[in-house]
Order: C-alpha cells, then sequence, then structure tokens
C-alpha cells in the first residue's frame, strides 16, 4: 500500500515553500529577460511577495500565515510592496495556515476569488509503463525557444495561434533557474512540453501542454512517468501540482496515483477588480 504523508501543517509548508520557491524562479528569470519589466520578489514573516508585472498570474503571495504569525502590520508591508507596483494584491492560502488570518483578511477587505487542489504523492515506487509511440527527453542546450513554442501552441485553442505573451511565458519559463524542462516526441517531433521543479526533495509538475495536433497520443501521461522518474532519480520523496477542484487534471492526476492534501483558496484585496465571467 501507498505510504501517504499526512496532511498536516509540516506536509503544506513542503508544498507551498516548493511551489514559492518555483515562482521566485520565475520571477528572476523575468528579470534577467525584461530588466524593464521591474519584475521581483521578497520574503516577509515566512511569506515569500512576487512581482512579474500588473496581469501577471505570478503576482502575488505563497505561505501567509502557515509559517510566521501575520498581524496588520505584515499584512500593510505585504501590501505596500504590490500597490508601489500599481498592482492589485493576491494571496493563495493555504487551509493549515494560522486560523487568526481569516478574520484578519476580512477585516481588511478581502474576497476569496479562487480555489486550487493541491494534490501529491510519494514518489516511492517505479512508475507504471506507458502503451505508446511517444518518447520524452530532457530540453537540450539552446532549446528553450523551441521548448516555448511547442508549450505556447500547447496552451493555445485549435484555431488560434499563441500570441507573443504566451511565448514569452514559455520562454522564462524553459530559462529559470532549478527548473527542468521536457519534450514529448512523436517520430522525432515535438507534440508536447512539460516542466519541473524541485526543492528540498518536493517535485513540482507544471507547464504541460500538448500541441492541438498531437493530443490523444499518450504525451501527457509519458511526460508525467518521465518527471516522476526523473524526480525520483534526483532524490524527491514527494511530487505534487495544483488543479481546478473537480477538473479533468485532477481526475487525470488522482488516476495517476495522486490524492488531494487540501483545497487552496486565493484572496483578492479591495483594489482587485473582480474577473470577467
Amino acid at each position: 500500500m501507498t505510504d501517504f504523508a499526512f496532511s498536516d501543517r509540516a506536509l503544506s509548508r513542503r508544498l507551498e515553500r516548493a511551489e514559492a520557491e518555483a515562482n521566485a524562479r520565475f520571477v528572476e528569470a523575468r528579470a534577467r529577460a525584461f530588466p524593464e519589466s521591474g519584475a521581483q520578489w521578497i520574503a516577509l514573516a515566512g511569506v515569500y511577495a512576487m512581482f512579474d508585472g500588473v496581469s501577471s498570474p505570478c503576482t502575488q503571495t505563497f505561505g501567509l500565515g502557515l509559517f510566521d504569525p501575520i498581524t496588520h502590520l505584515e499584512l500593510e508591508k505585504l501590501e505596500a510592496f504590490f500597490r508601489e507596483r500599481g498592482a492589485p494584491v493576491f494571496h493563495e492560502v493555504s487551509p493549515l495556515a494560522d486560523l487568526e488570518l481569516l478574520p484578519l483578511l476580512h477585516e481588511r477587505g478581502y474576497r476569496p476569488i479562487e480555489l486550487t487542489s493541491v494534490v501529491y504523492r510519494p514518489l516511492d515506487g517505479e512508475s507504471a509503463e506507458r502503451d505508446t509511440a511517444v518518447t520524452v527527453r530532457l530540453a537540450r542546450e539552446g532549446e528553450h525557444m523551441a521548448w516555448a513554442e511547442t508549450a505556447a501552441r500547447g496552451w493555445s485553442t485549435e484555431n488560434a495561434a499563441p500570441d507573443d505573451f504566451m511565448r514569452d511565458l514559455g520562454c522564462i519559463q524553459a530559462q529559470r533557474r532549478g527548473g527542468v524542462s521536457f519534450f514529448a516526441e512523436l517520430e522525432g517531433r515535438p507534440i508536447a512540453a512539460a516542466a519541473l521543479s524541485l526543492h528540498e526533495g518536493v517535485a513540482l509538475l507544471a507547464g504541460s501542454s500538448t500541441i492541438p495536433e498531437g493530443r490523444r497520443r499518450g504525451a501527457q501521461l509519458a511526460l508525467l512517468d518521465a518527471r516522476l522518474r526523473y524526480a525520483r532519480e534526483q532524490g524527491c520523496d514527494i511530487a505534487m501540482m495544483g488543479a481546478l477542484p473537480g477538473s479533468g487534471s485532477q481526475r487525470n492526476a488522482e488516476r495517476n496515483g495522486f490524492r488531494i492534501a487540501y483545497t487552496r483558496i486565493k484572496w483578492a484585496g479591495p483594489e482587485a477588480q473582480p474577473a470577467a465571467g
């Protein structure tokens, strides 16, 4: 029987820190590639606060109330970091954070806007062999643009070409420090791309996409197996990813041995506009 770690604060700290570190490396890569962007991150009271541009999904915090106590003073400092850069304030909050945090957020006018299932599995055995013609390999030196183009095409729809934002996102993802990029190929041609970040024994799986004409060939399962195997070889004992609750991504993760650790809530400050529905 697979031995899962208990879903407690210790596990949440590991998972949230791994994701925060991956996002921090992304912000650093943005700052190197686009110095004019002002991309920057800070650590305060155990929280990682990241600015990657006003509209970037990376512009938020991780770990609020999970490592150190949070008071109005810490929240004011975090809010100032974003407001000085003209950005709205978003916090991804684990349900294992201090209970005192919720009334603080309410008092300051925050509202919940998004849920994420954080799923995990131990890396204590061999991955299942897949019957597929798809092969997987690591991206080589100098292939970050090819990886970015493949990933961007995968994130696009069947009839829409990827825009510059998606290409830039993929390019930065491929060049971040501490990350590993993978190609899935069919008959020697890239049809999918995926990313992996490693931090203190935790493997964060992200950035996975398949180009429209390469879908339903088993590329995503092949990429999942390859990344889990690579993470195990690097000494990781836990793999994690985030998914929309009840989504196909969550179901696929659960079919492949992942379990829900907890459901995280994203909180928006009062100045943040509601997402268009």
